[in-house]
């Protein structure tokens, strides 16, 4: 079910995300469950998203993942491969209680085996968690 609009303040959670100024964002995972109006209010900020197709190196990566999307390191691999040196992954998983949810500590292990670590967690829309992530440095 793809939300016209959510109660979320939608400007404020795409400033949260940091994606102002960013260059390129590519988009992974679309499908028609996503929240529509913080989609909206991404591309309103950072302009045109890039699929995940491009072989553009980008700022950031908006990553929708759902427990059925398969293996959440390989997912996050895929994530981390067009990412510039100082850029991050928001992935954007479904709350707690509604379908495709992911717990919190299968993220955790999943970015640590892909090289990357979680930085902070935000509340993106009402269905949605978004998780910062960035290239781990040893």
């Amino acid at each position: 079910m793809n939300a016209p609009s959510s109660p979320v303040d939608v400007p404020s959670v795409v400033q949260r995300l940091g994606l102002d100024g960013v260059e390129a964002v590519m988009e992974i995972g679309f499908d028609t469950d996503v929240d529509a109006a913080l989609r909206t209010a991404v591309i309103e900020a950072v302009g045109e998203l890039l699929d995940e197709d491009s072989d553009e190196i980008v700022g950031a990566v908006l990553l929708w993942c759902r427990s059925e999307d398969g293996d959440l390191v390989d997912v996050l691999l895929d994530a981390r491969d067009p990412l510039a040196d100082d850029g991050v992954v928001w992935l954007l998983t479904p709350k707690a209680g509604r379908r495709g949810h992911i717990e919190p500590a299968d993220i955790e292990e999943s970015a640590a085996l892909a090289g990357l670590k979680s930085t902070k967690t935000l509340n993106a829309s009402p269905d949605w968690v978004a998780s910062r992530m960035v290239v781990a440095r040893h």
